[in-house]
């Protein structure tokens, strides 16, 4: 309700601006009075009129309070000039929180197609703790943008690229086949066998590929010699048609299938899988790469370092007039005819937009989850019944911020063809690594120096064979938890412990990637994240559970409180110190859906989780400030109960939105 109230409210003034003054303007400040009893809004709007209208502030906002005050919007009660010119508004507490009881709000969404790319991780080993980042990220965004029973939200789209052709796969492939002299055959048998036992691919390559990297430079005088091994087997992957290329389909599609099931535990899943196997073999590169040199942004540089490569100019650069070749151009294609990364990308992001006339990947089932199914690309015929996604008319990637550079040269290349509009809605959706503190380090078993104790974090090293298998974090988080509800509820069945340890861990976890904005290195730490105190998702999840055990104590149900709120007088509830202090629970729990459209305007989950650890602690403020159970005024024992219901439900929906489930007990 509180983005209703405030777009009625800017909605009306900025008719009255026009109608008074002719005066128009592009947005309106919004501000937060420094105390509630000031109200619930401060706009500063008086202050960017007064040089356009040569009046003080102060006259124009009391011009302003007077026009206003004769024709209120539908939830203000009053609206007053304030200070030096503010415009001081107050909500009809009454009215606003039986609409809140209502569940009555804004709603979100609109037309177009939103493409959300997350998770992408090479499928050469097992996933780690910064592919969950990545994961996390990228499922609640799509999260708040899908429609769902709350808001109209947007179409969306959800793509996880799989480069199943990289330097990362070919590694794999040299380990086994030259490290462990496997062949096709004894490669099939090798997945039987760890099939047959219970172990994992994912985990095996994890290993294979530590061991494989280190044999690279393990003799330097077989240096040379490995590091073409390595280039001739990622040549023989890219070309496709060999056995070698099947050694690598087989292992990276087994290990793609295990990534799946790690992300399904923490309730992420997909729409579709392009792989980059299918962008070489149909060509996209090709279309690309006609259009780039049409539209004059892909030029053959016949001179200096990059001589007899295709190149493009970076962003920011400008044109160079006789002072010979720009050096500083980026290389598209390589001056032995091989694709750079970059070029592969921009192919990539024009089929995403629809600008690759005639191309598109073929379709054919992957995987089902309970809701829909899972596409994979191929390059044969389509199976029936896909969804066409090379149709975006806005793009979210997330990667890592190290990717920055490739990011803004798609961009550029965008812009340089005249694709404007769709440079414009391509974010990159960037963040930083995740570590781990020296005190998780030890409790995963690593050997940490004194001097790494001393560091407020390590970084991870899947080359080194330093990292946290994502499984395996996830495994220990629950089986923390799992250890603590045993504890407190032996009475419960063993399913029962076993799905609240299960939502405590993964709420844990999921919360501890979420709170951090995306410019923030995360050092992970077991502790901090299960801690029941603080900014954590148990904190969040504990306070919901709270708000059930009153419902549960009171013989009543949260569905009950919020109905009775229509025959409720409020009226004079709300008012006053005591009623002020009820007032702010309900006032920041209708603000659910503005912290929502901030989180998509900014591309900033942190802003959600934030809300959610603010609105755990206002309703745990108000549970000790008010003994609900042994309140004797009927009238404010029914509304002390629906504080707790809305409380609880928006609680509810914000865990929601970041992929957290809420337990029944803690």
């Amino acid at each position: 309700m509180y983005r209703t109230v405030q777009q009625s409210l800017l909605a009306h003034i900025q008719a009255l601006l026009a109608q008074k003054y002719d005066v128009t303007l592009a947005s309106l400040a919004v501000e937060q009075p420094p105390s509630i009893a000031l109200g619930e809004l401060a706009l500063p709007v008086a202050f960017e009129l007064a040089k356009r209208l040569r009046k003080a502030p102060r006259v124009i906002a009391t011009e302003l309070a007077v026009e206003l005050s004769a024709s209120l919007p539908e939830g203000v009660a009053s609206v007053e000039a304030a200070g030096a010119g503010y415009l001081n508004v107050r909500f009809d507490r009454a009215a606003i929180a039986r609409d809140v009881a209502r569940d009555r709000h804004a709603d979100i969404g609109g037309a177009g197609f939103k493409l959300v790319e997350h998770t992408s991780i090479n499928p050469n080993k097992a996933a780690h703790i910064g592919h969950l980042r990545n994961a996390i990220l990228g499922d609640t965004f799509q999260r708040l943008l899908r429609p769902d029973s709350y808001k109209r939200g947007y179409e969306v789209g959800v793509q996880n690229y799989i480069d199943n052709t990289g330097v990362q796969v070919a590694d794999v492939v040299v380990g086994l086949m030259h490290l462990e002299g496997k062949d096709l055959a004894s490669t099939r048998k090798l997945l039987d066998d760890l099939a047959a036992q219970g172990k994992r691919i994912d985990y095996y390559c994890w290993d294979l590929y530590a061991r494989v990297s280190q044999w690279y430079t393990a003799d330097p005088t077989q240096l040379d010699t490995r590091k073409q091994l390595r280039l001739a087997t990622l040549h023989a992957i890219e070309h496709g048609g060999n056995e070698i290329a099947e050694v690598a389909d087989l292992i990276a599609t087994s290990v793609l299938r295990r990534h799946l099931e790690t992300m399904q535990r923490l309730s992420i899943e997909y729409d579709f899988l392009p792989r980059e196997s299918e962008i070489l073999h149909l060509h996209f590169w090709d279309a690309a790469r006609q259009l780039m040199i049409e539209k004059g942004v892909l030029y053959l540089e016949t001179e200096g370092k990059n001589k007899g490569c295709w190149v493009m100019r970076r962003a920011g650069s400008e044109a160079q007039e006789g002072d010979g070749p720009d050096e500083d151009a980026k290389v598209i294609v390589r001056s032995n005819g091989t694709v750079t990364y970059v070029g592969k990308d921009i192919a990539y992001h024009l089929w995403k937009f629809g600008l690759l006339p005639g191309k598109d990947f073929g379709y054919r089932k992957f995987h089902e989850y309970p809701t829909h199914t899972c596409w994979i690309s191929t390059d044969k015929a389509s199976e029936p019944g896909h969804m066409v996604f090379g149709r975006a008319d806005a793009i979210y990637n997330v990667i890592d911020s190290r990717q920055n550079d490739p990011q803004t040269q798609v961009v550029q290349a965008l812009r340089g063809m005249g694709f404007t509009e769709e440079a414009d809605r391509y974010t990159h959706f960037s963040y930083e690594m995740v570590a781990l503190t020296p005190r998780c380090a030890l409790d995963l078993g690593y050997t940490v120096s004194e001097e790494d104790q001393k560091k407020p974090y390590i970084e991870v090293s899947g080359r080194k064979g330093f990292g946290v298998k994502a499984d395996d974090l996830l495994d220990q988080l629950i089986a923390a938890a799992r250890t603590e509800v045993d504890s407190r509820h032996p009475d419960l069945s063993e399913e029962e412990r076993g799905t609240i340890a299960r939502q405590i861990g993964v709420g844990a976890l999921r919360y501890f990637m979420l709170r951090y904005t995306r410019n923030t290195v995360i050092a992970f730490d077991f502790k901090d994240a299960l801690s029941f105190e603080g900014e954590t998702g148990p904190y969040v999840q504990y306070a919901i559970v709270r708000a059930a055990n009153i419902f549960r104590k009171a013989g009543t149900t949260a569905e009950a409180s919020l109905a009775a709120m229509e025959s409720l007088s409020v009226e004079g509830f709300l008012d006053g110190e005591e009623g002020s202090a009820v007032w702010e629970t309900w006032l920041l729990v209708s603000k659910l859906t503005l912290m929502i459209e901030q989180c998509i305007s900014t591309s900033e989950p942190a802003y959600l989780s934030r809300y959610a650890f603010q609105l755990a602690q206002q309703f745990n403020n108000f549970y000790h400030r008010h003994h609900i159970l042994n309140e004797t005024d009927p009238g404010k024992r029914a509304l002390y109960l629906a504080t707790a219901a809305v409380a609880q439900r928006e609680m509810i929906r914000a865990l929601g939105y970041l992929g957290i489930e809420a337990p029944e007990r803690m």
